[in-house]
């Protein structure tokens, strides 16, 4: 067997949902689950959570229906709404929470017949201008939609643009557009994502959504997951294949890009950019090696990568190799790949084996 794996902490991941709720205390938290939980398994995760978790946050019905196998009583949130209009028969059937977020949506729920209703989240477009109604448009369909015979529930949500940057004008601005709406009856709120969970206290409301800090990456340039009390869910490990000497002037990898400056150790490793590593990562991206941070030398490869191993000149073949996890936080890597964590853990590819403990 290649010797690549991911290795899943859930212990981690219980953690993190219980810190997220101890930061928001007397509120209700939907666990972000959707894009297979961030690379770390859906099934997996929600079974880790089974007994902790309020609810769960999806993007699509067929992430909905893989949650709600696994959890019949969940509140389950579809948070960009149904994509066609036969879709509302399907989240009535598995008792969905779900977002409204624009005018055509909104008109396909009121034409639907459904079995039961629906909890309802109209979705606001506070400022960040990718999914939601105006406030103005927002009241309109708010009264068409309180008392409709396809709705239980009425809540209202919206989602903050700039939270992870702190101090943001664009977040304060946010806030006023969903507080101009407090007039309206509305059964639940919520505005947080992970970065507001972590610093915005105002924004937390009714139910809170964190999402990365749940798999022990930050939200933050600034701040580490270690310093905001998460623990690292994935550890992403494969393991040293070969070695050898490289004379000063010789180059390793595509394009020959990397060129020995002195008598060099050279590792390589069963990872590449088609396990989810990113091709782009420069050199000197560090992973880790005997417990010491080593460089990568030269481009990333379809299934392997170049370390240098010069100043670890005990490495040997078989040697475990950490790209990120316990040890080497995702966040850092990402930094120096010019990426953040997210893009990272969910491109972890499918042919990477996960072991869960």
């Amino acid at each position: 067997m290649r010797p690549l794996v991911a290795t899943i902490d859930l212990a981690a991941l219980r953690h993190n949902y219980e810190h997220a709720k101890r930061c928001a205390p007397g509120r209700q938290a939907f666990a972000v689950v959707k894009a297979n939980a961030y690379g770390h398994g859906v099934r997996e995760a929600v079974t880790a959570l089974y007994s902790v978790a309020d609810g769960f946050a999806v993007a699509s019905l067929e992430e909905a229906a893989v949650v709600r196998a696994m959890h019949g009583s969940a509140r389950v949130l579809l948070l960009e709404g149904c994509f066609e209009a036969s879709e509302y028969q399907l989240a009535a059937s598995m008792r969905l929470d779900v977002a409204v977020q624009g005018e055509a949506q909104a008109a396909a729920l009121l034409e639907a017949e459904l079995a039961e209703p629906l909890n309802v989240w109209l979705k606001l477009d506070s400022g960040m201008h990718r999914l939601g109604f105006d406030a103005r448009a927002l009241r309109v369909w708010h009264a068409r939609l309180q008392g409709a015979p396809q709705v239980a529930e009425l809540s209202l949500m919206s989602h903050l643009a700039c939270a992870d940057e702190r101090g943001h004008r664009l977040t304060e601005q946010q806030q006023e557009v969903f507080a101009s709406l407090q007039d309206l009856p509305f059964a639940q709120r919520s505005l947080a994502n992970s970065a507001a969970v972590l610093s915005l206290p105002a924004t937390h409301l009714d139910w809170i959504r964190p999402g990365i800090m749940l798999y022990g990456a930050t939200p933050f340039a600034e701040l580490s997951a270690e310093a905001l009390g998460l623990r690292p869910v994935m550890t992403f490990t494969g393991q040293l294949i070969a070695l050898r000497e490289v004379a000063v002037g010789e180059s390793v990898g595509y394009g020959a890009t990397w060129v020995a400056e002195r008598p060099s150790l050279i590792g390589t490793v069963s990872c590449g950019y088609a396990d989810g590593y990113p091709r782009h990562a420069p050199s000197g991206t560090p992973v880790v090696v005997r417990g010491q941070r080593v460089p990568l030398a030269g481009r990333v490869s379809m299934d392997m990568l170049a370390v240098d191993l010069t100043d670890l000149p005990q490495a040997q073949i078989g040697d475990s190799v950490e790209l990120w996890g316990a040890q080497l936080p995702v966040d850092e890597v990402a930094r120096a790949a010019g990426t953040i964590g997210y893009e990272l853990l969910t491109k972890v590819t499918q042919r990477v084996p996960r072991r869960y403990c």
